[in-house]
């Protein structure tokens, strides 16, 4: 029972007690006054009802108590499991991320010339430059703005890239948040890919910033044949 069926309850013991009391006074002021016997009755009763109201007192402050401890143990509980949730998110790629890191720009040198044209940026390419920050550390990568998770797909697609399925066109913008330094010097570091992409026509320029901003994941992360292992 909740608080407001108990208060009912101690409501119309309360009363009961008020009329017997009331009878008391009422019999007291007849002449004939009250029989022994009947008196002793009444008294028991009223001692009685006296008791059944203070248990029920009991009974409903502890209700009372369980009740606040209830809610406060659920309001926890739902702040903890908020908490939770926001934690596999943010290592998920599902929500909006900001923090410090680099800012690169991929495109073609066009000073630089293959045989009948221009040495074009290649999925290999932004893969490299992708597992190389992760190698240095990044938390949250993404490519024109396609964040990229550990199962995106980084794929050729005639003259253009598709990132999660979504096709992008140079110059190719990466944002990368991490330890902006060591993410510069990873890529910049002598002989490191920075100078291996440069002397194939590919040019990255590297810029640290103490504010990047990574957008979430926004394509579909269904499993149609994996299945979770029932333990047991």
């Amino acid at each position: 029972m909740n608080r407001s069926i108990y208060i009912s309850i101690l409501a119309v013991f309360l009363m009961f007690g008020m009329l017997l009391s009331f009878q008391f006074r009422s019999n007291g002021s007849n002449g004939g006054g009250v029989p022994t016997e009947r008196y002793h009755e009444l008294t028991v009763e009223k001692l009685k009802v006296e008791t059944d109201i203070a248990q029920l007192e009991e009974e409903s402050n502890d209700l009372a108590v369980k009740i606040a401890d209830a809610r406060r143990g659920r309001t926890t509980a739902a702040e903890a499991i908020e908490k939770e949730l926001d934690k596999i998110q943010l290592r998920a790629g599902l929500i909006p991320v900001t923090g410090p890191g680099v800012e690169i720009v991929v495109k073609n040198d066009s000073s630089a010339q293959y045989g009948t044209g221009f040495y074009n940026i290649r999925d290999e390419n932004l893969l490299l430059l992708v597992n190389d920050l992760r190698g240095a550390g990044a938390e949250a990568i993404s490519i024109n703005d396609q964040r990229i998770l550990a199962t995106s797909e980084v794929r050729q697609a005639g003259n253009h890239i598709n990132v999660n399925l979504v096709k992008i066109s140079p110059p190719y913008n990466i944002k990368a948040i991490g330890n902006p330094g060591q993410l510069k010097s990873s890529l910049e570091i002598k002989d490191g890919l920075v100078e291996i992409l440069a002397a194939n026509g590919v040019l990255v320029e590297v810029q640290q910033l103490e504010q990047v901003s990574v957008p979430a994941y926004s394509g579909g992360l269904g499993f149609d044949y994996a299945k979770h292992v029932q333990k047991g």
